[in-house]
């Protein structure tokens, strides 16, 4: 089973392990750009953006908790509140400090979100390859003991057929021989063979 091998590029490599950091970069930027345009010391800003963040945050909890509780929902919403108080707090502070700081804290939590999805990721990709290597060497295995059964069987009639050519030839050349009689082994009770009649009418 031939299967068809895929070169990625190496920005599809790249991609999702730069995705965290681009994303904290895109918001402490926009953050940054709202702040220049009014949303520096802008209460009621803060105050939006904080009730947003809360909001998303509650929305994170109640998707983590109990039975149907989904992680991917979750996982999004505290990334969503965490965002949104990044940009708040970049967009309402006046200086770059305490942005890059929480900017920092922000691109490090999301790493380590993010690698331990990868290993789960990776861990998964490892299990299906060996179940898949597995599963190409039973087939290969059933592969290799039909090819012997086939060539068996090809061999066993092949010298079937030669056989019975070899008889075949025997009696044709027997009742050709000079001063053969059939009848003579009617009368002493050997085996006569059948097809003999049907030779000698051809």
């Amino acid at each position: 089973m031939n299967e068809q091998i895929v070169a990625r590029h190496w920005l599809a490599l790249i991609a999702p392990k730069a995705a965290p950091a681009a994303a904290t970069s895109t918001v402490l930027i926009l953050a940054r750009i709202w702040n220049s345009n009014g949303a520096e010391h802008s209460l009621g800003n803060a105050v939006l953006m904080t009730a947003l963040s809360l909001a998303a945050g509650a929305a994170g909890m109640c998707a983590s908790i109990g039975r149907a509780g989904d992680p991917v929902i979750a996982g999004t919403a505290f990334a969503a509140s965490g965002g949104l108080a990044l940009a708040g707090v970049a967009g309402y502070a006046d200086g770059l400090s305490l942005p890059l700081l929480l900017w920092v804290l922000a691109t490090t939590a999301a790493y380590g979100l993010a690698a331990r999805h990868w290993r789960t990721d990776r861990r998964e990709h490892v299990a299906q390859q060996r179940h898949m290597g597995e599963r190409r060497e039973e087939h290969a295995h059933i592969e290799r003991v039909e090819a012997l059964k086939a060539g068996a069987q090809i061999e066993v009639a092949r010298t079937g057929a030669a056989y019975a050519e070899s008889l075949a030839q025997a009696l044709v050349s027997r009742a050709t021989l000079p001063g053969f009689d059939p009848t003579a082994l009617e009368h002493a009770n050997l085996p006569q063979v059948p097809a003999f009649h049907r030779w000698k009418e051809h």
